[in-house]
């Protein structure tokens, strides 16, 4: 249980891959670099991907699916597109297997040699403007607002859950549009949904910006990103959103005929989150102890744990936490009673403070007596003695209560560790001592970009989109800046 966690302040690495697997979220499969998302881990993803997938629909998208695998030649298309996912492509090259002949197992039939290797898709943009092609003729097909659940490979070699895996789950939007304009609209909203739905559901601040020309998606002209901070002061890319031009409707051919008739390509978009974002969840909220889950997100919001000796008490205390989980269920709070004889109050405790449970309401003989329940809050570790008539209303109040809380405590966090710097020699010390995110002048050139990389480790994050925009000198050369960027070092 927690008891054998290793503590942030030990060693931060190691505190979330135990905590990763302690907790049940997942653990690392048979497959080199891929993972096993448990139950637990997985209930967290669907509350995530319901959220989501609401706030898709509402603002007119529909889902769709396309192949796992896509021809080699589709990617050769888009120039700059093949450069960015070249080395991270899995290739499928044969399609049969068969026995040994000198009985040495199964192995690769040489003579079922496909014709043109297959990419297990790193992303969809290919495959799926390729299908546009047929799907858009006129204006009247325009705009066309596809997203898509899928898995993809994008291989890797140093792995770690959630955070990094050669396999990983997403959701990946693709739309058409007519105009420029109507593409970049596009592409803002969804940067603006993500925000919201990192903001307002994970409880974790975010800040909204553009990558620079080197952190771009490959094939897109913009990407816009949101931005968050963990808890150890590394950055973590929380979701893009690209505006892609006409580069791929032109690689793929796909125009359009306007009102008058006349032909153009479409203007495109392409953004996306993936399960990193179960990685930013844990970091921003979790303590020593364990999971913290913000109530909107939290599979149980709240669990009801009884304390008894013997059958006759157990039938008491069941009556009173049935009747209050039949309450709290009407309000929409999602309950659960865990009555299992197997483990002991104690026991249970510990484990939902571990899995990061928001509320835990304890109910022992005495309660029934007095007419009282325990109600212990996880973000705080704090208990309160309440009467039962009052509980229902008390923990339904207490669920925006703790979202509240934990979203400021991410903010005060974000704030306090925030530096603005005029100087690389103080951006090194700052970076060296504090880390977080460093605001400083950049002069706009991928060299000075590259040397700070190179030198710190630190990328910039983004280029917010805020209204602070006062122009400066770059920290490094001294150039002429028009504005603060984020620098932090990053997962």
């Amino acid at each position: 249980m927690a008891k054998n966690l290793t503590t942030r302040g030990e060693d931060y690495s190691k505190w979330y891959n135990e905590l990763v697997i302690k907790a049940d979220l997942a653990e690392n499969s048979g497959v080199r670099g891929c993972m096993v998302i448990k139950p637990y881990g997985f209930a967290i993803w669907e509350r995530m991907q319901a959220e989501l997938d609401r706030m898709f629909k509402e603002t007119g998208h529909q889902n769709a699916y396309f192949p796992l695998f896509i021809p080699k030649s589709y990617f050769s298309k888009e120039a700059s597109h093949v450069d960015g996912f070249a080395k991270e492509c899995a290739v499928v090259t044969h399609y049969r297997l068969k026995n040994d002949e000198n009985g040495n197992g199964i192995v690769v039939d040489p003579d079922a040699k496909l014709e043109e290797e297959l990419i297990v898709r790193p992303t969809s943009e290919t495959i799926i403007w390729d299908t546009y092609r047929k799907w858009i003729q006129s204006y009247r097909d325009l705009p066309l607002l596809i997203n898509q659940w899928a898995n993809v490979v994008r291989w890797e070699m140093r792995t770690r859950l959630f955070l990094r895996t050669a396999e990983f789950l997403w959701q990946e939007g693709h739309t058409a549009h007519a105009t420029k304009g109507e593409a970049i609209a596009e592409a803002e909203q969804m940067m603006n949904v993500y925000a919201d739905f990192v903001e307002n559901y994970m409880a974790v601040p975010v800040v909204k910006g553009l990558k620079t020309e080197s952190e771009r998606f490959a094939g897109a002209l913009e990407t816009y990103c949101i931005e968050a901070l963990m808890q150890d002061g590394k950055a973590l890319q929380a979701g893009t959103s690209h505006f892609l031009g006409q580069n791929f409707a032109k690689a793929f051919d796909v125009k359009f005929a306007d009102k008058e008739g006349k032909l153009d390509h479409v203007w495109a978009t392409s953004w996306g989150v993936s399960t990193r974002l179960m990685g930013a969840l844990i970091m921003t909220h979790s303590d020593d102890n364990g999971l913290v889950l913000p109530p909107n997100l939290a599979p149980d919001q709240v669990v009801i744990v009884p304390i008894y000796r013997n059958d006759e008490q157990l039938e008491a205390v069941s009556e009173v936490a049935t009747s209050l989980m039949a309450e709290l269920r009407a309000r929409g709070i999602r309950v659960k009673f865990d009555n299992r004889d197997t483990h002991k109050p104690g026991w249970k405790f510990n484990e939902y403070e571990l899995k990061g449970v928001p509320v835990r309401i304890a109910i022992g003989p005495k309660d029934v007596e007095n007419g009282t329940v325990e109600v212990a809050r996880r973000d705080t570790l704090t208990k309160q003695l309440l009467a039962k008539g009052d509980a229902v209303g008390f923990v339904s109040d207490l669920m925006q209560e703790i979202q509240d809380n934990l979203y400021k405590k991410a903010v005060d966090h974000r704030t306090e560790n925030t530096t603005v710097v005029s100087s690389y020699d103080e951006f090194k010390k700052v970076l060296e001592t504090k880390g977080g995110f460093i605001a400083a002048h950049w002069d706009g050139t991928t060299a000075t970009e590259d040397q700070v990389k190179k030198e710190t480790k630190a990328t910039i994050r983004c280029i917010p989109l805020d209204d602070d925009n006062e122009p400066g000198n770059c920290m490094v050369t001294g150039k002429p800046s028009k504005r603060k960027v984020l620098f932090a070092k990053a997962y």
